[in-house]
């Protein structure tokens, strides 16, 4: 007798041992028509096993369709060996090597005599179809390593070998078949090729063998695969919309910012751009004030001795910048946190001086491969808005549950609505006692609750140093950017001998949290760009109302309104060109300027303004008194997503 529980608490008994699809026919058959695998849910772990996998003894069991995380990335590594089969079909001298799942998909490497083109993708996916047609049955089965290597050593594939060779142990190996293709996995996967229904092939690149330049290059093709075609079509337009909404692009086309080789991954900002890194600078530095932030600047050039008593030299070698000068070594500053801690050491503190918050726009050097750089997004010279808390541990939870209000304040100011927050604990390699992560752990759990928004856990993964909360919000097209964070650290301030006197006249170590709400300006402006697709919200456009007259007559009156409109504080411009209004209009909209001011005759007659907006949105004709305060509203409402949202902090702002 067996039985199986099932996630809703019922349970199903067997009179012999069953495989898991036994147990999905049971229940009904669009379950087991859909039925992809089993999760098997012990009390300490879980294990994905295939449909055909026979269960034994009572245990707990999930069925994993489609619709499940699981049986996505199912679909995706059965999709990786269906691509595979298609290839060797087409192609019977490649040899395949390694297919991963990856995000939103799966690759393939291949070494192959010439390069796939693109012609060989289309050939590839409709054989792809046409195995998915015949829904060829998925088999597992299990090899001894000296028949598993006979075997691809008979069928002449070298690398499947030297995997084969390079895995550690002596025990059998899985291996699925499907037709004539065979390929070594653990698994599992779709009972049959039937079960993959919506794919397709992306892209082909290089790739070295094993990631190692010294190997051979073989050919990695990409593709997507989903549980439906409606999945499929809305992520290849999602995939439409981030190619138009490409930061790069769009800050070439609106004059933001650029990159060249005499520089590799360091921003020269235009005036357009560095209007918006001003203002976001000028934002996060009222914000500062307003919640208790002493503002620091620390040295970019520091003595290699400091990052070697931080720890950074030894974690951290390989991505800093070096110099030496008068027979010393110095590092640019990768990060500011051991410098903080120098603020901190110059004079006696107490604990009358905690929580002590320090911060700085701090200009900092990383060292990223030419491979890895992306626009904003990935750099090698980036400035954070840096702050460092120095408390007792008992004040860690207040000042924790404080920054985690002021993180979602910041974001909906953005017009970020979502925020995901995760909670990273104690890694195997950690420094600082259980007790003190217990208390660290406890804390940040605390804070976490008392937001009454779900969290995600992440065992393992805090810093050596201490737990973290990472805060990732949402853009326009649910992409998740992972962007502020508030970590706890243990370490640094004992090993830089940072101190302050107790309440009984004793001596103690601080706690220190390292805090960022942008992580960084430059990729947090990508992210803008990208979510506003340009059109900056007016409280950070560049020129936040251009003025355009007709004829060469309103240019003075044109004059007066940029000035009386400058002198209240906002950003605006005149185009006084001899171009026809139709032309500067719609040159102006595609440059996003939220507001368009034109000017004729019974404007300059009338002291008003015949007023659009980006959209094409004819407002009507205002006085300059009345359009300053509809923009000054505009303003106001900063970038939050509904005017309701609107707060007294708000008002307070200028433009």
């Amino acid at each position: 007798m067996v039985a199986i529980t099932l996630p809703d608490g019922s349970q199903k008994t067997f009179d012999a041992p069953v495989s898991v699809l036994q147990v999905a026919e049971s229940i009904g058959p669009g379950l087991a028509k859909a039925a992809l695998a089993g999760k098997i849910m012990g009390k300490v772990d879980e294990e994905i096993v295939d449909v055909s996998h026979v269960l034994e003894t009572d245990c707990a069991l999930a069925i994993i369709t489609g619709r499940d995380e699981e049986g996505l990335e199912i679909i995706r590594h059965s999709c990786a060996h269906l691509m595979a089969n298609a290839v060797q079909n087409l192609f019977p001298e490649a040899q395949v090597t390694i297919g991963p799942v990856i995000e939103n998909g799966f690759f393939y490497d291949f070494a192959y005599e010439r390069p796939f083109t693109p012609e060989d993708l289309e050939a590839i996916e409709k054989e792809m179809q046409r195995l998915v047609k015949e829904n060829v049955q998925v088999d597992r089965s299990v090899m001894s390593r000296p028949d598993a290597v006979a075997l691809f050593e008979k069928m002449g594939e070298k690398y499947k070998v030297e995997i084969i060779e390079s895995i550690p142990g002596d025990e059998d190996l899985s291996f699925y078949k499907q037709g004539d293709f065979i390929d070594l996995c653990r698994g599992p996967h779709v009972p049959a090729t039937g079960a993959i229904k919506s794919f397709k092939l992306m892209s082909v690149a290089g790739a070295y063998w094993r990631g190692d330049s010294n190997n051979e290059m073989l050919q990695r093709i990409y593709g997507t695969a989903w549980n439906d075609k409606k999945d499929l079509k809305h992520y290849l337009h999602m995939l439409e919309e981030a190619e138009r909404r490409d930061h790069r692009k769009l800050g070439k086309r609106f004059e933001l910012f650029h990159f060249q080789e005499e520089a590799p991954g360091m921003v020269f900002w235009h005036p357009n751009g560095w209007q918006v890194y001003q203002i976001i600078r000028g934002y996060m530095q009222q914000l500062w004030k307003d919640n208790g932030y002493q503002e620091i600047n620390t040295p970019q050039l520091v003595d290699y001795t400091l990052w070697e008593k931080s720890g950074h030299a030894d974690k951290f070698a390989e991505e800093m910048f070096s110099v030496e000068s008068d027979n010393r070594m110095y590092a640019i500053k990768p990060m500011n946190c051991p410098c903080h801690v120098q603020v901190f050491n110059q004079g006696l503190k107490s604990y009358r001086d905690l929580p002590l918050r320090l911060a700085e726009f701090g200009a900092c050097h990383r060292y990223e491969p030419s491979g890895a750089m992306h626009g904003l997004m990935r750099v090698r010279s980036f400035t954070q808005d840096d702050g460092h808390i120095f408390c007792a541990k008992e004040d860690i939870q207040s000042e924790v549950s404080q920054f985690i209000d002021l993180v979602n304040l910041v974001y909906n100011d953005f017009g970020f609505d979502e925020v995901l927050l995760k909670l990273s604990t104690r890694p195997e390699q950690r420094v600082g006692a259980d007790e003190l992560w217990d208390e660290a752990e406890k804390a940040l759990e605390i804070a976490l609750d008392n937001t009454g928004t779900p969290w995600d856990l992440q065992p393992g993964e805090g810093a050596f140093y201490g737990p973290k909360i990472e805060f990732t919000l949402k853009d326009c097209m649910g992409r998740q950017m992972q962007c502020g964070t508030i970590q706890v650290d243990f370490s640094m301030p004992a090993r830089l001998g940072a101190e302050y006197v107790t309440e009984d006249n004793s001596k103690a170590t601080p706690v220190m949290l390292h805090r960022a709400i942008f992580g960084s300006f430059e990729r947090f402006i990508g992210i803008l760009i990208e979510h506003f697709e340009g059109a900056f919200p007016a409280w950070l456009a560049p020129v936040q109302a251009i003025v355009l007259n007709i004829t060469d007559k309103q240019a003075e009156y044109c004059d007066k309104v940029v000035n009386s409109l400058q002198n209240k504080g906002f950003r605006v411009n005149a185009d006084l060109r001899n171009e026809k209004i139709g032309f500067k209009i719609r040159e102006h909209t595609l440059q996003k300027v939220p507001y368009l001011l034109v000017v004729g005759d019974k404007e300059v007659e009338a002291e008003s303004l015949a007023v659009r907006d980006r959209t094409g949105n004819d407002l009507g004709v205002m006085s300059i008194d009345e359009f300053s305060v509809l923009l000054q509203q505009d303003v106001n409402r900063l970038g939050r997503v509904s005017e309701s949202s609107e707060t007294p902090e708000a008002e307070s702002k200028t433009a």
